[in-house]
């Protein structure tokens, strides 16, 4: 190889690793307006909610399907209730909640009593 070819091949060299270091610089700076974007108050209350609900649909997804509550454990469902309980107790609103279990229950009671009057006509 003669000098000309070695000076060529290294100024090849290095314009391809000067090319390498703009984007190496521009990944960097990419990077820090991603992370910058993210930590904002909005970026991070929607990951909660989405996070949020995520758990939601994996943990109460079954009552969603066919048959609702028949496939329910009552070893799976105890911790759930011990710690509403729990809550609900230090809160202080347990009469509160309690009439308002009631009323759903009513409500309940009169659609469906409603629903078996009409028949099967509006089925």
């Amino acid at each position: 190889m003669s000098k000309e070819a070695q000076r060529a091949a290294l100024e090849a060299e290095k314009q391809r690793l000067i090319r390498e270091g703009e984007l190496y610089r521009i990944k960097v700076v990419h990077a820090k307006a991603l992370v910058g974007n993210a930590l904002q108050p909005d970026a991070l209350v929607q990951g909660v909610v989405e996070h949020a609900v995520g758990l939601a649909q994996s943990r109460l997804g079954g009552l969603l399907q066919p048959g609702g509550l028949q496939g329910v454990d009552v070893k799976w469902l105890m911790p759930y209730a011990i710690t509403v309980g729990s809550y609900l107790m230090r809160k202080r609103l347990f009469k509160p909640m309690l009439a308002l279990v009631a009323a759903a229950g009513l409500g309940a009671a009169w659609l469906r009593r409603r629903r078996d009057s009409a028949g099967p006509e509006q089925e």
